[in-house]
């Protein structure tokens, strides 16, 4: 793992940076734009410091002395201030890293259903197929114990995962194949019928005896209508509100 803000010493000698000048500092146009439209969504234009920093490490692969030069030319602040900011958050790259990236949830929920195990079996397979191409890393939490164990692969959630799962996820990354299609996040079935946008769009029935052949309120190849909401009507009052 690259080292982080808090255990790389500061570089004394060095001048201060100061904000680069628009004219000697070429930014590309499409960037530029991203930038200045995620700024434009606060009255504080240094707000938008991580979604700068996320959409140039897109272009760049990670947050380079070049993608922090540019972001900060853009934004009119300085590269040391980015690189505060860069070098606290672990899914900003301060250093070169492979062109995908697998997270690994070993948090609680994660680690006791076996990511620990799938972490370690991840590693050995990047070892063996997929050097330099795939960055594997534990994380924290990704916020998804319900489909524990989870890894993010390249930001598209995945789970729950099992160790028969890692040769095809190593197999559709390599492939640049959509990753264990069946276990993504986005793609799993929700109460709210409008939920999945056109990209991923929404679930067939499941068969002939399915649950949307089976709910008469649903029309072929439509969606439920969403249930008329009157209003919450008060109940009894709670044991404690009593004392």
């Amino acid at each position: 793992m690259s080292p982080r803000g808090w255990d790389a010493p500061s570089d004394l000698t060095k001048a201060p940076a100061e904000v680069p000048d628009p004219a000697t500092t070429p930014v590309p146009a499409a960037l530029r734009a991203e930038i200045e439209a995620h700024m434009a969504n606060y009255p504080d234009r240094r707000s938008a410091t991580l979604p700068a920093l996320a959409a140039a490490q897109r272009v760049h692969g990670w947050c380079s002395p070049e993608a922090i030069e540019q972001v900060a030319c853009v934004m009119a602040v300085t590269p040391a201030y980015l690189e505060s900011v860069a070098s606290f958050y672990d899914m900003l790259e301060t250093a070169p890293v492979p062109a995908h990236s697998v997270y690994v949830c070993t948090n609680i929920s994660c680690s006791l259903c076996g990511a620990d195990e799938i972490y370690a079996q991840l590693q050995a397979a990047c070892r063996e197929r997929g050097e330099g191409q795939i960055n594997v890393r534990s994380f924290e939490c990704l916020g998804a114990c319900d489909i524990a164990p989870m890894a993010s692969v390249d930001g598209v959630y995945v789970g729950p995962l099992r160790k028969a799962d890692v040769p095809r996820l190593i197999d559709d990354i390599l492939a640049g194949a959509p990753v264990l299609p069946k276990k993504q996040l986005v793609r799993r079935l929700v109460a709210d019928p409008r939920a999945n946008s056109r990209e991923f769009p929404e679930h067939p029935a499941e068969g002939a005896g399915g649950a949307m052949a089976a709910n008469p309120d649903i029309a072929p190849g439509g969606a439920a209508p969403s249930p008329s909401i009157e209003g919450d009507r008060p109940g009894p009052t709670a044991p404690l509100e009593d004392l």
